[in-house]
């Protein structure tokens, strides 16, 4: 898997996906909030898979890695 996401993006999913979980337990306890996983996992990971479907990237190396 390449990079496709810039340090910004990533810090941006990660803070997301926290802060969506976090609701599971000080929010409106549903099990929706768990969605905020996926944004989560693909900041940390630092790839998005409908990113590559669609052929987008916000990383500045081209072609990842980075």
């Amino acid at each position: 898997m390449k990079t496709n996401e810039a340090g910004w993006d990533r810090a941006a999913r990660v803070a997301l996906g926290a802060g969506v979980i976090s609701l599971a337990f000080i929010g409106p306890a549903t099990p929706w909030a768990w969605l905020g996983l996926v944004p989560l996992l693909t900041g940390l990971s630092g790839w998005c898979p409908l990113y590559r479907v669609f052929g987008v990237s916000t990383c500045a190396v081209k072609g990842g890695d980075a």
